[in-house]
């Protein structure tokens, strides 16, 4: 969808923006570029909409040279987000995000209707917010009607430069799952700029690791943090990058551990000693249909008196994940719960369980994934639980 052959941009002084640069951006992904301020990120997106002209290389989008298309022309035909918003502070929420189609010649109804619908589609209820201003919402507020109005006129590509920057973290990552859901209904190409690597990781598809006016890796957010290649991206990513991969890691069904399963009908009596026989202290607990209910500990199912069920003495699981959530959020599970491992379920069918061990091997295994450039299930190494 956006490709760069080649591009460069120096300035008359002889300072060098960008240098040489040569990728692709296919479409429905959305690519983040990141690297510290001046590195030629935020040049290289201003490229695409034509509000900084290139020097040498072409650009194209779909197949076509935009250095051929009316400035003007193009950028009503690409979607912008600032991180200061820049919306107009005389006029309406939906009439802002109504702009583009109006300057585009459509009928006033049809353009506030589009505006509603976005409106929406970010999380602000037409009816509430469409007719304030810019200055009666929050800061996470009018970075939403931003989003919302690059996107009123139904423009394939979308550019980002720093959106999200402007807001408090605990606004900034709701915004952020925010966006993740609507790209993931809407599927724009999308290249989004940000200084902050955790974001990117958390948003990209794909990253572009700048160095000075350069790409240093252009990779998944798995192998960037992986399997860096260079120096500088591997200090650019940091030491704890083994930490910020469990947010890219999802779990997989081989990754997981099955414990001893009661069932909720099941006579206490004879559920303990199935635990017993199996040396385990406890069980999971499902129903009848295979879904998950709780689990429960061999101790009190022996001193459970005659007639009782595993159902009657089950607790609730609180310690669960969906299979194919991050590493680091069924970590993140254990430490609030103070749980030795987390359930994972599809759906309500209960899965297996990931244990620490199994966290660590899983992170292991997607990591040398990665550097042999292979399926998952494809590595083998010995496990921890091998040792």
């Amino acid at each position: 969808m956006i490709r760069f052959e080649q591009v460069g941009k120096r300035y008359p002084d002889g300072t060098t923006a960008v240098d040489d640069l040569s990728f692709e951006v296919r479409e429905g992904e959305l690519v983040t570029l990141v690297g510290p301020s001046g590195c030629g990120k935020t040049t290289t997106m201003m490229m695409v909409n034509r509000l900084i002209e290139p020097t040498s290389g072409r650009i194209l989008i779909d197949g076509e040279d935009i250095s051929t298309v009316d400035p003007v022309k193009l950028r009503r035909r690409i979607g912008y987000v600032i991180q200061q918003v820049g919306l107009f502070p005389h006029r309406t929420v939906l009439d802002n995000t109504a702009t583009v189609p109006t300057l585009m010649g459509w009928k006033r109804t049809r353009a506030r209707e589009r505006a509603a619908e976005l409106l929406d589609l970010v999380g602000l209820d037409p009816a509430l917010f469409g007719s304030r201003y810019p200055e009666q919402l929050s800061g996470g507020q009018r970075q939403r009607v931003g989003v919302a109005r690059a996107l009123a006129a139904d423009p394939p590509v979308l550019l980002m430069d720093e959106p999200f920057g402007a807001v408090d973290p605990v606004v900034r990552e709701q915004l952020q799952d925010e966006f993740l859901r609507m790209q993931d209904a809407v599927r724009k190409t999308v290249l989004l700029v940000t200084h902050d690597i955790e974001e990117a990781v958390r948003l990209g598809d794909r990253i572009a690791v700048y160095g000075q006016g350069r790409i240093e890796q252009f990779d998944t957010p798995g192998a960037v943090l992986g399997t860096p290649a260079t120096p500088y991206v591997a200090e650019f990513v940091g030491a704890d990058r083994g930490l910020k991969r469990l947010s890219v890691t999802a779990i997989e069904p081989d990754d997981l551990e099955q414990p001893v399963v009661v069932r909720t009908g099941e006579p206490a009596g004879r559920a303990a000693g199935r635990l017993r026989g199996e040396d385990a202290r406890w069980g999971v607990v499902l129903d009848t249909d295979g879904d998950l209910h709780g689990w429960v500990g061999v101790d009190e199912l022996a001193l459970a008196g005659p007639g009782a069920t595993v159902g009657d003495l089950a607790h609730r699981m609180n310690a669960w994940v969906p299979v194919g959530a991050p590493l680091k959020q069924a970590f993140g599970v254990m430490l609030q719960h103070d749980a030795g491992w987390v359930a994972v379920i599809d759906g309500a069918r209960f899965l297996g369980v990931l244990t620490p061990a199994k966290l660590h091997e899983a992170l292991r295994r997607s990591v040398d994934a990665d550097a042999q450039g292979v399926a998952r299930d494809e590595v083998s190494f010995d496990s921890v639980s091998d040792v």
